[in-house]
């Protein structure tokens, strides 16, 4: 009696802590979706307290700039009409340095900052170095001449006495770092006395120079805090709600975030919209695969090939132009009037008369294409690598001497990616926090609702054979009782004598 009481306690104590843990998966199955998504909402908000603020304020991802340049192989033939021929240099890579600064809240649900950046050369992931000689085309001066083309004559002749007078031409052959970052022209000083807002650097002219040691205007983003529903989206930038760079209302709005992080909880259907001050316009990402990067799952988000789509092929761009072939877009309203385009490097996703008027250009969607990988559960960017190309519309040009006879052509001058991935303690401290964490919890509930279920079988079992013993000892007990009744009453025939009448059969043997 004791041992069966003894496995009587096991069991009906198995069966409470059973109940106790299916109990505990149920409400964490009701609860934890809730939890994840407060902690998350917690945390991706601008807010000092949140987890990433920090990683908001100055962007821990190691972010570095890759330029290609096209060397121009015949500038001689150009001038006399030929195709241009170009060979791709490069990569002359830097490190990309950003960090947010003059940051101030504001009473509707917003903070304001200035980001800074700087880059530094990287030799060891350069192929080159920044001494090498590049032919280019002359930006200022072929720029300056399709800018003058419907000018006096007049006008146009004293151009070119200027420019000769210089010794300006067509093409240039300089270095790598004074393209990238200036040099000193005697042009640029002779436009900068007559027209002295058309260049941000006094003195010097360069590609990239007004990005190095700038600061990329005043955002002004929303929080979170107050309404999360507008997380990470601008409200202004340089106190203005959309620019006036081009020619519809639809393409001069500042949509989207800052191009850092993104609204958490997204969906396939998501896009990523975000702005771009050096772009001049708000851009749109769109969803193409589920990914895995580092153990954390992604969405990878692509340029449409609408992007850069002329307004002919996509009506919505209309307001971008004047046009040429659909896949560029002029940006020479946001670059003092030079017939500047933006593209895909190798003019990608554009009309094919662009690449196959230039000699030399290979479109490759592996090596071409721009995208972004986000945490959806997050919308923090985990991998991204953003590739444009810049180009140079230039043309012969009558009465400017040194434009020779070039024929109209958009020609390639570089093209530039910048790319960067979380890696090292961000990337462990955010796997551990936002993915590992709320998987183990996910994971968990099951594991404790099918725990509790199988502890709870046991006073079940326990309960069923206890009733087996109980039927099989009364079914015992009955049957032996009749055997015994049998036996006696047998041994009770044996005894008394034969009935009159009854013939005893003898035994064969």
């Amino acid at each position: 009696m004791g041992g069966r009481s003894r496995a009587h306690w096991v069991a009906t104590g198995l069966g409470v802590l059973g109940l106790l843990l299916a109990a505990l998966g149920a409400v964490m199955m009701v609860m934890v979706p809730s939890l994840i998504k407060q902690q998350v909402l917690k945390n991706v908000r601008i807010d000092p307290n949140s987890l990433s603020f920090s990683m908001w304020k100055e962007i821990p991802v190691p972010f570095y700039l890759s330029v290609y340049f096209f060397h121009v192989s015949n500038p001689d033939e150009i001038l006399k009409g030929e195709k241009p021929q170009v060979e791709e240099r490069g990569p002359y890579v830097y490190r990309e340095f950003r960090h947010k600064t003059n940051i101030t809240f504001n009473p509707n649900d917003t903070v304001s900052f200035v980001e800074f950046r700087s880059f530094q050369f990287q030799p060891d992931k350069s192929k080159g170095s920044e001494n090498d000689y590049i032919v280019l085309p002359n930006v200022l001066v072929l720029g300056a001449a399709v800018m003058m083309e419907n000018q006096p004559m007049s006008l146009k002749l004293f151009l070119t006495l200027a420019l000769t007078t210089m010794g300006q031409r067509a093409f240039m052959n300089r270095t790598v770092g004074e393209i990238m970052w200036g040099y000193e022209d005697p042009f640029v000083n002779l436009i900068s006395k007559y027209y002295p807002d058309m260049f941000p650097i006094k003195g010097k002219f360069g590609l990239f120079a007004g990005m190095n040691n700038s600061y990329s205007g005043v955002f002004t983003v929303f929080t979170g805090v107050q309404n999360f529903s507008r997380i990470h989206l601008v409200d202004k930038w340089n106190g203005l709600t959309k620019v006036n760079y081009w020619r519809s209302d639809q393409c001069n709005m500042i949509n989207g975030t800052s191009g850092q992080m993104w609204a958490p909880f997204m969906t396939p259907k998501y896009s990523l919209e975000f702005y771009s001050p050096d772009a001049c316009r708000s851009m749109k990402l769109v969803y193409h695969e589920s990914r895995v990067f580092e153990g954390i799952p992604t969405y990878r988000f692509v340029a449409p090939k609408t992007l850069f789509a002329n307004g002919s092929v996509y009506p919505p761009n209309e307001g971008f132009c004047p046009c040429l072939e659909s896949g560029i877009q002029n940006v020479s309203s946001c670059r003092s009037g030079a017939p500047l385009f933006l593209s895909h490097p190798h003019f990608y996703n554009a009309d094919p008369t662009l690449s196959e008027a230039v000699l030399g250009l290979r479109p490759d969607p592996k090596e071409h294409s721009l995208f972004l990988d986000v945490h959806p559960v997050t919308g923090i960017p985990m991998n991204c690598s953003v590739k444009l190309q810049l180009s140079l519309y230039m043309k012969s040009v009558k009465g400017i001497g040194q434009t020779g006879k070039i024929q109209p052509v958009v020609l390639p001058l570089l093209w530039f990616g910048q790319s960067g991935a979380m890696q090292g303690e961000p990337l462990r401290t955010f796997y551990t926090q936002l993915v590992l964490m709320p998987t183990v919890l996910h994971y968990a509930q099951y594991v404790l609702l099918a725990l509790g279920g199988l502890l709870l079988l046991v006073p079940v079992i326990f309960l069923i054979r206890s009733q087996e013993k109980c039927y099989l000892f009364w079914s015992g007990s009955k049957k032996g009782s009749q055997d015994k009744e049998a036996i006696q009453a047998y041994s009770e025939s044996l005894m008394s004598p034969a009935a009159k009448g009854t013939v005893l059969q003898e035994a064969k043997l």
